[in-house]
């Protein structure tokens, strides 16, 4: 940690996802602080209540940033926000309330953004992401972002982690309706239904209606962890399935951007993509061109960090002389 606190302009990165909200504190002499913290999505903006618990998990991520970094003033703030458009006015001003920071040098940008400049400069290539939703990104030599996918988990988003999560429960209970009772030798059903609340289809459909998406898509890890390895003997074929077909559901995002833009380097991260190695199988037997596919783990959180640096250069300049009389 820097031992001159007002020395040099601070900026602060935020990688915002549903289930988990990663930041990094720095200036230009490098990294101060980073941190976890329980992540929320910027849908939850729409009520009351949802802004509310908006407003806490910013406020408890502020008082981790003043006990590691005490003194430093912010100047520069990139946010890159799930279920937020970029520019939203109303998590700008949650943001610079939050950690006294200017609203002008607040920028709220969509997460895929930010994990799109950790993967690429602009125009070299297409991110595949998936975490608890699902999305393709390219951003052109111009900088403007181009999207596949991303509508959301009730619209669509197959391949993430609700999206395996509420498969999964589907085909389950597809199942049970052809052989009632089959339940009870499925090592996914038997680890899932306990955690949604017991072996009843009501169960299923309360969890999927009263949890928080995140919640849901954390289902996902329990799924991958059904569907085994080649030594494995209680692996569970439906878990397995799905593992693939999410797999074919991403490389449909790749082969979009593809299609629209042409050949470039892909990239795929976070952390639904990389639950299990049957994932990856399914999305390179389903890629429509041999393009060069890397699966990566990415620190978004630090190429937010690393543009907010440059508000906060800027912010800290003092003002103008020239043409003072």
């Amino acid at each position: 940690m820097n031992a001159n606190p007002a020395g040099l302009p601070c900026a602060l990165g935020l990688d915002v996802g549903g289930t988990g909200a990663r930041w990094t504190l720095l200036d230009a002499s490098g990294p101060l602080a980073s941190g976890v913290e329980a992540g929320f999505s910027g849908a939850r903006m729409h009520t009351d209540v949802g802004r509310a618990e908006v407003r806490a998990r910013l406020s408890r991520i502020s008082q981790m940033v003043t006990e590691q970094a005490p003194g430093r003033r912010i100047l520069g703030l990139v946010a890159g926000v799930t279920g937020v458009g970029s520019g939203s006015a109303d998590m700008v001003a949650m943001l610079a309330a939050a950690f006294a920071a200017p609203e002008a040098g607040v920028r709220v940008v969509s997460d895929v953004e930010i994990a799109y400049r950790a993967a690429f400069a602009p125009g070299e290539g297409y991110l595949v992401y998936a975490g608890t939703g699902s999305i393709a990104a390219f951003i052109d030599a111009q900088g403007v972002l181009h999207r596949a996918g991303g509508r959301g988990v009730a619209l669509d988003d197959a391949g993430g982690g609700y999206w395996i999560a509420r498969e999964a429960l589907r085909r389950l209970w597809r199942r049970e309706d052809e052989r009632p009772g089959a339940w009870r030798e499925s090592p996914l059903a038997r680890r899932l239904f306990p955690i949604v609340g017991g072996d009843s289809s009501i169960n299923a459909a309360r969890f999927l209606m009263e949890r928080d998406r995140g919640d849901i898509g954390m289902l996902a890890i329990d799924v991958a962890a059904c569907a085994g390895s080649d030594t494995d003997a209680d692996t569970d074929e439906i878990a397995s399935a799905i593992m693939i077909d999410a797999g074919a559901e991403l490389a449909r995002l790749a082969n979009a951007m593809l299609a629209r833009y042409g050949l470039r380097p892909i990239v795929v991260a976070g952390r639904a993509a990389q639950l299990h190695r049957l994932i990856e199988i399914g999305m390179r037997s389903h890629i429509a061109v041999e393009a060069q596919l890397t699966f990566r783990h990415l620190e978004s959180h630090r190429a937010a960090a690393a543009m907010a640096l440059q508000i906060a250069a800027l912010n800290s300049q003092p003002p103008s002389t020239e043409n003072r009389t």
